[in-house]
């Protein structure tokens, strides 16, 4: 068994060290945004949308994470997402 959990730990540091990180801006709202957002997918999906998205898009993006994808965020939270995003990776 400890031969096993040994091969799959030296698979997946070559996985590891190729992730990239990434630094949001700072601001009111990062740090719900790194809790909530980075659960399912890596954050590079912000600055790379970016150029896409106006205060509407940012609005449709965390509408369906909630309500297709199943993001538990509560209201609030995804007010001061959505406002995080807007503000700080709007068009």
């Amino acid at each position: 068994m400890r031969v096993i959990a040994l091969a799959a730990a030296m698979m997946a540091v070559p996985a590891m060290a190729e992730e990239q990180t990434i630094n949001l801006k700072k601001a009111p709202g990062s740090d719900k945004v790194e809790i909530y957002c980075q659960v399912c997918h890596s954050l590079a999906y912000i600055p790379m949308n970016s150029p896409f998205l106006n205060a509407q898009g940012w609005d449709a993006e965390v509408t369906k994470m909630i309500n297709v994808m199943g993001a538990r965020i509560d209201q609030a939270d995804a007010r001061t997402i959505k406002d995080y995003l807007t503000k700080n990776y709007g068009d």
